[in-house]
């Protein structure tokens, strides 16, 4: 689930932040006024949740969908109620008067799982599906990335990759020689360009290949962790709302 907060106000971000966190929810991007939102859907792949504050620093945020062709579903979050018959009007999946309930926030979070829509880039006709299932390979996946490296340019074959990860917001591959390269493309731009066969993605934070695990170990809280061949900078935790896809993708 990619997920990301619209909110002028920084200590209100931070506390739904750390709120979503305690549901095994991670938080991809925050936003701060209806022009950075403008400009930040207009460039980047729509997520599929929204945590959106309704009064933001320079106009109400009903006009970004004024503006841009919002394809996300959206929590509102405020703490004035007289907008609640306009919220829903648009892809309102609940509407949280602050200060959030943690109850109500994960009953929110609950309705969306339940009430989530196919996204339009997945409603493919009959030939659509007939070709992936034939040659899946047609989609034509991602073989190879070039990095630069001092004032060269590196290329990396995908299947040399171990791990991709975030950090300190730069993208990195982490390959079977022991290094991490940065990327220019983020996790999230990683979705339609690595063969869903040998990468999953099994948190907000990391892709990993099948071909490199080398073990995978029950962790707290019904979720998993992965052991690969080489990596071992941090631990690599599958989040407890993908375990279940995760297991069936090993197979």
């Amino acid at each position: 689930m990619n997920v990301i907060i619209i909110e002028d106000e920084a200590p209100s971000a931070r506390r739904l932040g750390r709120m979503l966190e305690k549901l095994d929810v991670g938080v991809d991007k925050i936003l701060h006024s209806v022009e950075e939102a403008v400009n930040w859907f207009s460039k980047n792949a729509h997520p599929d949740l929204i945590f959106l504050d309704i009064q933001l620093s320079d106009g109400l945020s009903f006009e970004i969908f004024d503006t841009v062709e919002v394809k996300s579903a959206v929590i509102f979050t405020t703490a004035y109620d007289e907008y609640a018959l306009q919220a829903f009007k648009l892809n309102s999946i609940d509407y949280l008067l602050k200060p959030i309930d943690e109850e109500e926030l994960a009953k929110a979070i609950e309705k969306y799982r339940d009430f989530k829509p196919v996204p339009q880039d997945l409603q493919l006709d009959f030939d659509d599906i007939k070709k992936l299932l034939i040659n899946p390979l047609e989609r034509g996946y991602k073989k190879r990335f070039s990095v630069k490296v001092g004032q060269h340019i590196k290329l990396i074959q995908t299947s040399d990759i171990e791990c991709l990860y975030s950090e300190n917001k730069g993208t990195y591959a982490f390959t079977n020689e022991g290094r991490s390269y940065l990327l220019d493309n983020s996790l999230e731009a990683m979705e339609n360009e690595l063969h869903p066969e040998k990468f999953f993605r099994v948190s907000r934070k990391f892709y990993v290949n099948i071909d490199a695990i080398a073990d995978i170990i029950n962790y707290s809280n019904s979720r998993l962790k992965i052991k690969l061949n080489h990596f071992n900078e941090q631990e690599i935790i599958v989040s407890r709302e993908r375990v279940k896809d995760f297991k069936a993708w090993l197979e």
